[in-house]
């Protein structure tokens, strides 16, 4: 993985692009768990990869690549948030319901588990499940 990173750094666009695929699940779960609607957490990934691609000089430290796109991501979702906030509530009625089709099958559990167990923690503790099952350093989480 860091060896795509520094040659995404040196500008290799397939590289990035790897780099990207291979976190775009992540991304999407993080997102949506935040957003709770498709277009929204789709919205949120494609400006979290062009803001990767355009500031990856920044990061500081390869092996962080993670943290900081996730940061990033996070970042984009409140900036949704709050545009939203003046048109709706993005958390009421239907986009509630809409969290039961979110597709969380990994390391064995079943889909209908995930969504039963996700559907009842409240925002806030959700995203910190999903980060930390993501594999993010705990301080991270902590954020």
């Amino acid at each position: 993985m860091e060896g795509m990173i520094k040659k995404a750094r040196k500008g290799d666009g397939e590289a990035f692009t790897r780099l990207m695929q291979a976190h775009m699940q992540d991304m999407y779960k993080t997102a949506w768990a935040i957003l709770r609607n498709d277009e929204d957490a789709a919205d949120a990934v494609s400006d979290t990869i062009l803001a990767c691609w355009e500031k990856l000089y920044q990061l500081k430290q390869d092996r962080y690549f993670k943290t900081w796109m996730i940061r990033i991501l996070i970042n984009n979702c409140n900036a949704i948030l709050q545009k939203k906030r003046g048109i709706a509530d993005p958390g009421t009625s239907e986009e509630k319901e809409r969290f039961l089709e979110i597709p969380y099958v990994e390391k064995g559990y079943q889909e209908a588990e995930w969504r039963e167990v996700l559907n009842g923690i409240e925002e806030k503790y959700r995203l910190v499940l999903l980060l930390y099952y993501m594999l993010l350093p705990v301080n991270f989480c902590k954020k």
